[in-house]
């Protein structure tokens, strides 16, 4: 007996079937797009995060990186996305559209996967923690060669903090 695995997804959690209002209603008129990427060389590594946000018009609005030493990609991107959320709730508007090429980031936010590691479950916390603050948030995934300038700064960042 065979089985074609081809059309199996993993049951969705009671979170996935009910998004948030925040999550249904359009977005508001004055929003922040982050993209946003994490990244470790050697997993763990030398990790960094990079952050590229714009307005709704796509009006660049700020650039965020930060090298964080020795950690895994999974902590890095959460910073990334952290990084995004405070500057969201601090400099507003307080509309958050982000984009992640970081799928198990993006299914952790929205509830379809569980958070296990110790670690990305305080990460996890403090994000929505600052998601909580935000009038309206959006999360979507993105294939690498549409998020390339958060890599590019990511990259960046672990350039500089490596000493190259």
């Amino acid at each position: 007996m065979s089985f074609d695995n081809s059309s199996f997804r993993p049951a969705p959690s009671r979170a996935a079937k009910t998004p948030s209002a925040a999550e249904r209603r359009p977005p508001p008129a004055h929003y922040l797009i982050a993209h946003s990427d994490g990244g470790a060389r050697g997993n763990p590594g030398p990790a960094a995060y990079g952050v590229a946000i714009k307005d709704e018009t796509g009006r660049k609005v700020a650039e965020l990186s930060q090298y964080l030493g020795h950690q895994t990609n999974n902590f890095a991107e959460y910073q990334g996305l952290i990084a995004a959320l405070e500057y969201a709730v601090e400099r507003g508007p307080k509309a958050l559209k982000l984009i992640s090429d970081s799928e198990l980031l993006v299914r952790q936010i929205k509830g379809i996967y569980k958070v296990k590691n110790s670690t990305l479950k305080n990460l996890y916390e403090r994000a929505k923690e600052l998601i909580a603050q935000l009038e309206w948030f959006s999360i979507d995934h993105a294939m690498r060669e549409h998020n390339r300038d958060a890599d590019r700064l990511a990259n960046e960042a672990m350039d500089k903090g490596m000493g190259r």
